[in-house]
């Protein structure tokens, strides 16, 4: 750096500035913003709805491929904080209170049913070790697409609060013409999408998520539940 003293005059040495090359920040319009987060959600939310709903297997599988690439491409391009997504650590309160309440919540459903005559195991042969395993799993990805990707776009459209509505009934009505599992994934989804706004990690959500969903294959009947499956595979069971 050049210093100017009172021998030697340090300004002659030093750069001039030329106008017009320093680089600024592209800034997106207020409206050109929402109406892409619109696109978003749409594009992708319809890209999960011909995954669930075609009638061929290989129809099916492109359209989850292509969903699940929609999502990921809209989340590299917007680039956002790891805070923002939830994939940071959670805190040791929040991730306290979330486990508390789904234990209490499965611990709870399990009695109800026991007093109502219920069975449980509700289906001695389904699910398997293998299977439960692949759901919890499942149910991370889920929490992911669920939190990192819907939710945080309907926060910046509708607010904080109003998106824990929003992105819950995104959820519930992914999980048609399923009677239980709409049900149970609109409360959960509400939850869900609550500990999220608070809390911001999908990690400990996910795993409740799991748990709870792994409580509904074990006391409701098979003949309800249709293997849990949503969407066309509902209706062929």
């Amino acid at each position: 750096m050049a210093v100017q003293t009172k021998t030697f005059d340090g300004s002659a040495g030093a750069p001039v500035p030329v106008p017009g090359l320093r680089m600024k920040r592209l800034e997106v319009p207020f409206a050109t913003r929402r109406s892409f987060i619109w696109f978003q959600l749409i594009v992708a939310y319809v890209g999960m709805e011909f995954a669930l709903w075609s009638s061929q297997l290989a129809s099916r599988n492109k359209w989850v491929l292509i969903a699940a690439m929609t999502i990921l491409v809209f989340v590299l391009l917007d680039r956002p904080s790891l805070r923002r997504m939830g994939l940071g650590l959670p805190t040791r309160f929040g991730a306290s209170m979330v486990l508390a309440v789904s234990f209490a919540t499965a611990i709870f459903l399990g009695l109800v049913v026991r007093w109502a005559g219920g069975q449980i195991p509700a289906n001695p042969m389904w699910p398997s070790l293998h299977l439960a395993g692949q759901y919890v799993g499942w149910a991370l990805i889920q929490e992911f697409m669920l939190q990192s990707f819907f939710f945080t776009r309907c926060e910046e459209l509708f607010g904080s609060s109003a998106a824990v509505w929003v992105a819950a009934t995104l959820f519930a009505s992914a999980h048609l013409p399923s009677p239980i599992l709409t049900a149970f994934t609109l409360a959960g989804g509400l939850f869900f999408c609550e500990m999220f706004r608070r809390y911001r990690s999908i990690y400990p959500i996910g795993m409740v998520h799991g748990l709870l969903g792994l409580t509904i294959a074990l006391t409701m009947p098979d003949s309800l539940l249709h293997h849990m499956r949503v969407g066309i595979g509902y209706l062929r069971y």
